[in-house]
């Protein structure tokens, strides 16, 4: 950062190059520049968090937010990038550590039915996110989606657990990566970690290695989004290539005696499973972020999104019938299950193939994470609901720096304490939790337009989505509390039915897509909905104090920083658009002197 500085919408210098940080480039807000304004802002907590909640952006807004970012992000990317960083995104820790882990300890060779759920439930989101990402080319993501329909509370909710699934994904991948190098060596899976006594059990296994993974991905990453590319695309082809050579070489030494039992945990057992390998298909939301680098948003999107998504499922499923089929489920390896497989079968050579494969897999799923987790980041703090200096964009790169450096950083430091197991289990929560909203949102977005909907339309919509959701929770509660119980279905399951068919049959839709839009509006939606929840069901209890415990602090931060900087930027913009209109209306818009370079305007946020 230096001495030249750079005149930003609000008409704050925000130093640049060659300089250290100032407090305007964290807190330039009115709210922030003394502790009486900050007092007073703290007084209006509960006005403006009532105004913020109801208060809904549009897709236009979302859309001039790329300004706060001082430079653009460059249009690179075809459906074909979009492909294979979907792949790249997906096929890594997941498929090649917790298959192993899942098929010993909860769903035994039925793990290919754990996988198909999870990837049923994966594609339902992909959908709805598809119809988003056409629609709003932006590389918030979820954020900006949730932001636009359900508000800025909800969203800022969100996007907390969406930097905290991005931050969990590339940790629980940075340690798997130290496994496989390890196998790689011929090592145990464990040999690269150092055991510190004095801590916790579940987080005193260090993994320098992954630290150092995580800084190399994220110098690849601030370097150029094409290059993140072309280099995911070379090691995707080899990641292929190695999946497939699994496949084929697996099913030759395949057992059928090893299928039975088929079911030792019962459907239990899968739907367990189904949660935790929800994992396995964290990372296709990052595609979504990368809209706004997309030639063709229309087009390249949905091939991108959907063709990524079926390819991966199809594989998962291929590769956990290929290991349940080379190995008892009670002798699967946790750690390296596939090079371990084949050292049993006594092809030890193969064990080698199987790792260096594993490792292209992660490198790109480490890869993709970095660019996608970076540019949420970067349209979070477009709206100020996070610091605007997290917004920039260098102008020779055309990434956002800043953001990528310290993601990657937050993802070396959990990466070098925490275990694989704590990891996933908190990241599907959040991920399911996300996913949910998600499609909550499209259902908001097709049937409800304000001074489209009628009050007597919207209150049909609100009822039905609210029985919808209820119905839903019931299910995964139940599921999760009672064993053997089968009474409550009989009754949540009809509700979720009839509140979706209500929605069909008695509320219009008031907006169609314009471009792309999801099929069989409300039923996969609400399908997408009934099910992220009813795999929620199936987590374990610890995962949900620390999924309480990370919203707790999002709040807090929420209550004391987010809000006011975030309500500040929305009456700046209004301010704003008031000052347009005005010169529009008295004929001084351009013709007065002033071009669109040097007439001032206000950040960008919601407040519409």
């Amino acid at each position: 950062m230096g001495t030249e500085s750079e005149v930003t919408e609000s008409g704050v210098g925000i130093r640049r190059r060659n300089c250290l940080c100032t407090k305007d480039d964290f807190l330039p807000e009115e709210s922030f520049k003394s502790w009486v304004n900050y007092a007073n802002a703290l007084r209006q907590t509960p006005t403006r968090l009532i105004e913020r909640a109801l208060t809904r952006s549009d897709d236009a807004t979302e859309l001039e937010a790329k300004s706060r970012s001082q430079h653009e992000m460059k249009k690179t990317l075809t459906w074909w990038d979009l492909i294979w960083f979907g792949m790249g995104a997906v096929i890594g820790a997941g498929i090649f550590v917790l298959t192993g882990l899942e098929a010993s300890q909860d769903a035994g060779p039925a793990v290919v039915l754990s996988y198909a759920v999870s990837g049923v439930s994966a594609l339902l989101s992909v959908f709805c996110y598809t119809e988003f990402a056409v629609e709003i080319p932006v590389a918030g993501g979820s954020f900006a989606y949730l932001r636009v329909e359900l508000g800025d509370f909800v969203a800022f909710i969100a996007a907390g657990n969406i930097l905290l699934e991005y931050v969990i994904g590339g940790a629980a991948v940075a340690r798997s990566w130290t496994s496989y190098f390890a196998t790689l060596l011929n090592f145990k899976p464990d040999k690269f970690l150092i055991t510190a006594h004095g801590l916790a059990k579940g987080y005193n296994q260090l993994d320098p290695i992954a630290v150092g993974v995580c800084f190399i991905i994220c110098i690849i990453a601030i370097r150029s989004t094409k290059g993140s590319s072309r280099l995911n695309y070379v090691a995707s082809i080899i990641h292929i290539v190695v999946i497939i050579f699994i496949i084929v070489c697996g099913l030759i030494k395949a057992d059928t005696k090893n299928y039975t039992p088929f079911t030792p945990f019962g459907a239990r057992g899968i739907f367990k499973a189904s949660a935790v390998l929800f994992f396995a298909y964290v990372g296709f939301d990052a595609v979504s972020t990368m809209a706004e680098e997309t030639k063709d948003p229309a087009r390249d999107i949905p091939i991108g999104l959907v063709g990524s998504m079926v390819i991966t499922t199809t594989v998962y499923c291929l590769l956990a019938i290929t290991l349940c089929l080379m190995q008892p489920y009670q002798s699967i390896d946790p750690n390296a299950p596939f090079s371990v497989a084949f050292k049993a079968v006594g092809w030890s050579w193969a064990q080698y193939i199987v790792a260096a494969g594993a490792l292209k897999g992660m490198t790109s799923v480490l890869l993709v994470g970095a660019v996608g987790q970076a540019r949420y980041l970067t349209h979070i703090a477009r709206t100020h609901m996070m610091p605007p200096w997290f917004s920039y964009v260098d102008e020779k790169t055309g990434t956002p720096v800043n953001a990528t450096a310290v993601m990657m950083s937050a993802t070396a430091i959990i990466a070098f304490f925490t275990k694989l197991d704590i990891l996933s289990n908190l990241l599907s929560i959040s991920t399911l939790f996300i996913f949910m909203l998600v499609s909550l949102a499209l259902l908001v977005r097709r049937y409800y337009v304000s001074g489209v909907t009628t009050n007597a339309n919207r209150n049909k919509l609100i009822v039905c989505l609210l029985l919808i959701l209820g119905s839903s929770i019931a299910t995964a509660a139940y599921w999760g509390l009672s064993e053997n119980g089968w009474i409550a279905y009989c009754i949540t399951l009809p509700i979720w039915f009839a509140a979706t068919a209500g929605i069909c049959i008695f509320v219009p839709q008031a907006r169609n897509p314009k471009l792309w839009g999801v099929p069989l509006v409300p039923w996969l939606p609400s399908a997408s909905i009934a099910i992220n929840l009813f795999l929620l069901g199936s987590i374990d209890k610890d995962s949900f104090i620390r999924f309480a415990g990370w919203t707790g602090f999002l709040l807090v931060y929420y209550f004391f920083f987010g809000l006011h900087a975030s309500y500040d930027t929305a009456k700046e913009f209004e301010r704003s658009k008031v000052w347009k209109n005005k010169n529009i209306e008295e004929g001084n818009g351009t013709s007065n002197g002033l071009d669109s370079k040097h007439a001032p305007s206000a950040p960008v946020a919601s407040g519409n």
